[in-house]
């Protein structure tokens, strides 16, 4: 692992990026430091002004060059059984612990520390950088930015998204629908259930016809299927409702994913739990006109498609890979995918070690992906 890897880890890893948070700080540094190589950045914010992407141009603006793309904020450390302080980078046992570690700086960091070598070899195709916000929380951020780079930069011959796949060639996600329902009942006094309409038993009602439709996908699944779980799963994943125990309930809401596997349309299953949703409500509007079932669309980030395509090409060639492998996560590259970009995931570091208490990254991956880097340097200058 070289020293100026390191110390760009260390200094990502060290910036606060939940996601609850701003990114400004990690943003702006990013900013200045390629403006001391002479490199201009170029931000593009959220509507509160709090959040930015950063998209930048290493090396001529010409058409076949390559993107790199990377998230810069994390999940929380809240609660988690940290040793040490999740934003400090600790080196220990051969492995560089703290939170972002993994998932996903160090690819960022590795590949800005080697700005100074990309421009010393005079690249005779392009670097483009692209750092979003929001990832974590539904991949908000990247759009916004995907659409400047469309108008802004050359056509690039591939995108690389540097999700941690152990340097793997990943061909293929699956996408995410966040979703939150809401369901309105009438209070009552518990012993009187004929007079109310419980929020928090219908929501129960609710959650088991999601959990009906994925024990469908389960029992109908392809062994063949590379992806695992091989179907689309549905899940909720934070239930709220109730005041009291001896009060019918007026209000609950969850919070659910779809998570689509490649040319299954999320959107069907929700039609059909809306078509269940409103199945209810003649009995529960009889006894309280006003009881109601909404749910709000929080996400919805499409899935890579295996298509082919020269960043499958290229990553395959760099990685010494004959075929690339599926991940049952989402991320941005279906996004970059949907705007006509040849994209494929290929980062350092595994997706086991994502989000966990002690995140951490191996240094024999950051030294593979420094490698992988290097050799993608000296084809753009060749």
């Amino acid at each position: 692992m070289k020293s100026q890897s390191l110390d760009m880890i260390t200094r990502l890893v060290g910036f606060d990026t939940v996601s609850r948070n701003s990114n400004l700080a990690l943003i702006h540094y990013v900013r200045d430091y390629l403006a001391s190589h002479g490199v201009q950045s170029h931000l593009v914010g959220n509507a509160e002004g709090s959040k930015a992407n950063l998209y930048a141009t290493v090396g001529p603006n010409e058409e076949g060059g390559i993107v790199l793309s990377g998230h810069t904020d994390v999940v929380p450390v809240d609660g988690q059984p940290w040793d040490t302080d999740p934003f400090t980078i600790v080196q220990k046992d051969g492995r560089l612990y703290g939170r972002g570690t993994c998932d996903m700086k160090a690819f960022s960091a590795i590949a800005l520390a080697m700005v100074p070598d990309m421009l010393r070899k005079g690249l005779k195709r392009p670097v483009h950088f692209a750092l979003s916000y929001d990832e974590e929380i539904g991949c908000f951020g990247a759009p916004s930015m995907i659409d400047k780079l469309v108008t802004d930069i050359a056509k690039p011959h591939a995108v690389i998204v540097g999700e941690p796949t152990s340097m793997r060639p990943i061909v293929a996600h699956k996408g995410i629908a966040a979703l939150r329902t809401t369901v309105i009942g009438h209070e009552a006094h518990s012993s009187q259930v004929q007079r109310g309409v419980s929020a928090v038993m219908t929501a129960a009602k609710l959650i088991t016809f999601i959990d009906g439709m994925m024990a469908e996908n389960k029992a109908a699944a392809d062994p063949a299927n590379r992806f695992e779980p091989p179907y689309t799963t549905l899940h909720v994943g934070v239930v709220n409702g109730g005041t009291a125990l001896n009060i019918i309930s007026r209000e609950c809401s969850f919070v659910w994913d779809i998570r689509s596997l490649p040319g299954d349309d999320w959107r069907a299953y929700l039609k059909r739990f809306e078509a269940y949703a409103n199945s209810l409500l003649p009995a529960m509007q009889a006894i309280a006109p006003a009881a109601a079932i909404s749910t709000e669309i929080l996400a919805d980030a499409p899935p890579l498609k295996d298509q082919g395509g020269p960043a499958q090409e290229l990553v395959f060639n760099l990685c010494g890979h004959a075929h690339g492998d599926v991940v049952p996560y989402a991320a941005e590259a279906g996004q970059f995918q949907e705007r006509g970009f040849s994209v494929v995931l290929c980062g350092p570091g595994s997706i086991d070690q994502a989000h966990q208490p002690n995140e951490y990254i191996d240094i024999s991956q950051v030294t593979a992906c420094e490698a992988f880097l290097e050799e993608l340097t000296d084809q753009l200058a060749r």
